[in-house]
């Protein structure tokens, strides 16, 4: 009778506790489904996603970035080259020019801009800041032509205000607040670029330590310093502009 009691008493806890535990898998399911659907968010609440006409990322760095920027918007020249990879963007944006023959897709919506006083990288940023976005990925920036790998690193000067990061397989690329930390790891390598010039910049956790120095292209500039130890990594600076190259190779 006493082992029947205890018998009873396990089952009442076994139960318990998987009650219990399906209640949190189901609380996580749906926080882990809110953070990941692309349904009921207002545009602009995301990032988007910008894919220029330079060199080609990896696959494997397109589709992770993909995951978190629910709106594409494809400059002409890459549009074609994105639906070899079936990626239709739901925006081609541009003058055009090297649009060829354009795929039939029912989602793709095409704006022409024939101002060129702009790039097309510019005015895809321009039409999405418009549209509310503030946080902007760009791939395929970098690369091919030198002229526009120039153009689109010293374009982020332009937009102080948006967060605007520059990828390709190698590198990272944003400009930083006036007052910047992040946690890194030892021996990370990480790049000061001014645009065009930057002052009173003072690091903390650098191998190469700057104490209220000035950075200008042309001149001095902050190529290849690295995390001293793994850590919170301090910039701060006065005026100008610095962005700021992450690299992994």
């Amino acid at each position: 009778m006493i082992n029947v009691k205890k018998t009873m008493v396990l089952d009442f806890f076994i139960i318990q506790i998987t009650q219990y535990l399906v209640l949190i898998l189901v609380g996580l399911l749906k926080y882990y489904t809110k953070m990941s659907s692309h349904h009921f968010v207002k545009e602009g609440q995301e990032p988007a996603l910008v894919v220029a006409n330079g060199q080609s990322c990896s696959y494997e760095l397109l589709s992770q970035i993909m995951e978190w920027c629910p709106y594409i918007v494809a400059l002409d020249g890459a549009y074609a080259r994105l639906c070899k990879l079936q990626v239709f963007a739901d925006l081609v944006i541009g003058d055009m020019d090297s649009l060829g023959v354009p795929l039939v897709n029912k989602k793709t919506q095409f704006i022409q801009i024939d101002n060129q006083e702009n790039t097309d990288l510019e005015k895809a940023i321009d039409h999405l800041i418009e549209k509310g976005y503030q946080d902007i990925n760009v791939v395929w920036a970098t690369g091919k032509r030198l002229d526009h790998t120039i153009n689109n690193v010293v374009m982020l000067a332009k937009y102080p205000k948006s967060k605007i990061v520059i990828y390709d397989d190698c590198s990272r690329m944003f400009v930083a607040p006036k007052a910047f930390s992040k946690v890194y790891k030892k021996g990370d390598l990480i790049s000061l670029v001014p645009i065009p010039s930057c002052d009173e910049i003072t690091t903390e956790n650098l191998k190469h330590p700057l104490n209220k120095e000035s950075l200008q292209l042309g001149k001095r500039s902050g190529t290849s310093n690295e995390v001293s130890s793994t850590g919170i990594v301090k910039i701060t600076y006065t005026s100008g502009l610095l962005a700021i190259i992450e690299s992994s190779d």
